[in-house]
């Protein structure tokens, strides 16, 4: 379904810093559908320009990146992602979900209407969204808190409607980009166990994270990086850096 290979990504010298930065250094490895992932390592190791990457917000300074899936007549549809021009970028991100550490919630608008804004953006109809906004907040148990306010929720309530966000318009990748990061242990393990679910229900989920004790307890795939190189992929990895 995705595969990255011989990446490497150098950002060019600026103010901040006066000497080019290399983020990725030869990155090669693949993803299957159905597939939950876990891209471990501390800040600035390299996953989040792997995960931009893939949504095609970066382009590599050199190598490839492929991605693969079904539309909706069954045909397979092979994206090479790196030479994507920019008017092509929607259809890929429309096979993406991506849930952020900050929500991205928009503050006024309710549990229901920030899901729903998802579907607006693409032109759904007022019947599509009311059909498929309950069935994306059931997923995420929020179907009781769909007329509240981001301000009215909790950190791990603000996190699922993220995650319902992302649902909603039924792509074939979650991405989580270090989704609990502002949340406590109890909250962090719902978070954990509520991506578990939506990969069994048939996602293939990215989980980006530099947390110990989610790599070590989950016995997943884990893709281990440190400054930008990959030192191990293992399939049920521990943390290692």
């Amino acid at each position: 379904m995705i595969k990255f290979q011989g990446v490497n990504k150098i950002y060019p010298a600026n103010n901040l810093n006066p000497k080019p930065t290399q983020a990725l250094k030869d990155i090669s490895f693949e993803i299957k559908e159905n597939e939950f992932i876990l891209i471990a390592g501390r800040s600035g190791a390299g996953k989040t320009t792997i995960i931009k990457m893939l949504i095609g917000e970066e382009m590599p300074s050199s190598g490839r990146v492929f991605f693969s899936f079904t539309d909706e007549q069954k045909t397979v549809r092979n994206i090479e992602v790196n030479k994507l021009k920019k008017h092509d970028l929607p259809e890929l991100r429309k096979q993406i979900g991506v849930v952020f550490q900050d929500y991205k919630l928009l503050p006024r608008k309710t549990v229901f209407e920030n899901v729903a804004y998802a579907l607006e953006v693409i032109g759904a109809s007022d019947k599509q969204i009311k059909d498929e906004v309950p069935k994306a907040l059931k997923i995420v148990g929020l179907s009781k808190r769909s007329d509240h306010f981001p301000s009215e929720l909790s950190g791990g309530e603000k996190q699922r409607v993220a995650i319902a966000r992302a649902l909603i318009h039924r792509p074939k990748l979650i991405i989580a980009d270090e989704p609990t990061g502002n949340l406590d242990p109890y909250h962090t393990w719902d978070i954990v166990k509520l991506l578990l679910k939506i990969n069994e229900l048939g996602e293939t989920v990215i989980l980006a994270t530099h947390d110990q004790d989610i790599v070590n307890n989950l016995e997943k795939r884990v893709i281990s990086l440190e400054e930008g190189q990959l030192l191990k992929d293992v399939k049920k990895g521990k943390y290692i850096i």
